[in-house]
């Protein structure tokens, strides 16, 4: 049987997985899923269609999968899908989709969100990413795996993070940010490469081909698109190739300001 305390309210048909640990006065919804070494804390809420995946640890007062707060929700059937071995710190709050996208919200694993997190509706989120204290996501935004967000950082709506980017504390961010790059600001632009994430995921010769795709893309004369369609015609490194992938998808822009200080 799993650990659940005698004060936990627990719906009719939630499914809770026999090694879950279900603390003090927490709530778990009907159509819940708890899965395997799942932790959920003193006073955490996890409501509606959400799936808790393996060794995911949610602490004390996080509500979990609790309506959306777009006025266009009318009390549709929704999903929260939260992967594996997470860690969901105090008072995180994690919205479900929306059928005006995929309906769905959808976590991958090992991440860190940590106190007063808030991820809004329809996000979707890799996996080993940081985001520190009151970072707000807001709906339809994508983040890749590896990415740091410094804390009190809201992210606008439908803005995407590429992979191993970093954005710096109390920044705004309304546009998008490439793989590999590090922003910061009110409102954030991309300043450099993220060099100390890279280099500690990533091998040598692809630092070096990323920081020669950096230094083409920022300080180059040509248009920033014009230059990703001309290097990814000539690249035949893969991680250069999501870079300059990224920048001519781009639909909200990449905020920078093209100088002779964007290398470091």
């Amino acid at each position: 049987m799993p650990n659940i305390h005698p004060s936990a309210i627990i719906e009719k048909g939630a499914k809770i997985s026999e090694s879950a640990m279900v603390g003090p006065y927490t709530y778990i919804g009907k159509d819940v899923t708890l899965e395997a070494g799942v932790e959920i804390l003193q006073g955490a809420q996890i409501w509606g269609v959400t799936r808790i995946g393996e060794g995911t640890k949610v602490y004390s007062c996080a509500v979990i999968g609790q309506v959306p707060q777009d006025l266009k929700y009318h009390g549709e059937r929704v999903e929260l899908i939260i992967g594996q071995n997470n860690t969901i710190r105090e008072f995180a709050f994690f919205n479900p989709g929306t059928e005006h996208d995929k309906g769905v919200t959808k976590i991958g694993d090992n991440n860190l969100f940590m106190a007063y997190t808030h991820v809004a509706h329809d996000v979707v989120i890799g996996d080993h990413n940081i985001f520190a204290n009151n970072v707000a996501l807001a709906g339809h935004v994508e983040v890749g795996d590896y990415v740091v967000i410094g804390g009190h950082t809201p992210v606008h709506q439908f803005c995407k993070i590429g992979d191993y980017a970093m954005i710096g504390g109390a920044s705004a961010l309304t546009q998008d940010i490439p793989p590999f790059c590090l922003a910061e600001g009110n409102k954030a632009k991309v300043k450099s490469l993220n060099l100390v994430g890279i280099r500690r995921n990533l091998d040598k010769a692809d630092v070096e081909e990323i920081s020669r795709a950096y230094k083409q893309l920022f300080r180059s004369s040509t248009p920033l698109k014009e230059s990703a369609k001309i290097l990814l015609e000539s690249t035949q490194n893969s991680k250069v190739q999501a870079l300059c992938q990224f920048i001519l998808e781009t639909k909200r822009g990449i905020p920078y300001e093209r100088n002779s200080e964007n290398v470091k």
